[in-house]
């Protein structure tokens, strides 16, 4: 899919260094992988102390020996 953006011309040209890429389109791919991949943390992250478990669950009883 082809796009147009106005893109600030240093950002892209540091994140070309920073992150060793050789055209402007890999540096803006991954840098939207790792926002992507950023947000989808602080998702889980809220999950923290909301998630209720059984005490009294034994996981070493599912686990196989190999």
């Amino acid at each position: 899919m082809s796009t147009n953006l106005a893109l600030d011309d240093n950002l892209i040209s540091e994140a070309q260094i920073v992150g060793g890429h050789k055209t402007k389109k890999s540096a803006v791919t991954e840098a939207l992988q790792e926002y992507i991949q950023r947000r989808k943390q602080l998702e889980i992250i809220e999950l923290f102390g909301k998630i209720s478990y059984d005490k009294d669950y034994d996981y070493k009883k599912g686990r196989t020996g190999r």
